[in-house]
């Protein structure tokens, strides 16, 4: 089963033996791989649910160590005034290597200078964030899924 994002354009990036991808097709299964090693907390026992995410998403980054999938970053944006960084995941024996920061530089890089990226942070990963750029927003609201 592969989740294919909906822009077609696909590059590939080399950083410190890692391949960085945007946006090819990924194995759902890889995904929830992901997700389950790097302690993200997404709904990996529905895989129809993942698949669907990222169908509808328009900017990811995947990184790879040769053909293993290493890590994600899933964004929905307008590509003009606003990207939203839905998700952000890296294999558990991968982090701290800087590919996080890399994903996110390269999704900043895809959607522009003019461009507000925004996310969500789990507790765990609050203090992760404002060392790779991020500043925290107390603007913010939110209506929760149920």
């Amino acid at each position: 089963m592969y989740c294919q994002v909906r822009t077609p354009d696909t590059t590939a990036i080399m950083s410190n033996n890692i391949t960085y991808k945007i946006n090819v097709p990924l194995k759902t299964q890889n995904i929830i791989d992901v997700f389950d090693s790097s302690g993200i907390v997404r709904p990996t026992k529905d895989p129809k649910r993942i698949k669907k995410m990222f169908a509808n998403s328009n900017l990811t980054v995947s990184a790879w160590d040769k053909k293993k999938l290493v890590g994600i970053s899933r964004s929905v944006t307008d590509f003009s005034f606003c990207c939203y960084l839905s998700d952000l995941a890296v294999r558990k024996e991968y982090q701290k290597l800087g590919i996080g920061k890399e994903l996110i530089r390269i999704t900043k890089d895809n959607i522009g200078e003019s461009v507000m990226l925004l996310l969500l942070s789990a507790a765990p990963a609050r203090d992760y964030y404002p060392k790779v750029g991020f500043e925290k927003v107390e603007n913010g609201f939110i209506i929760k899924r149920k």
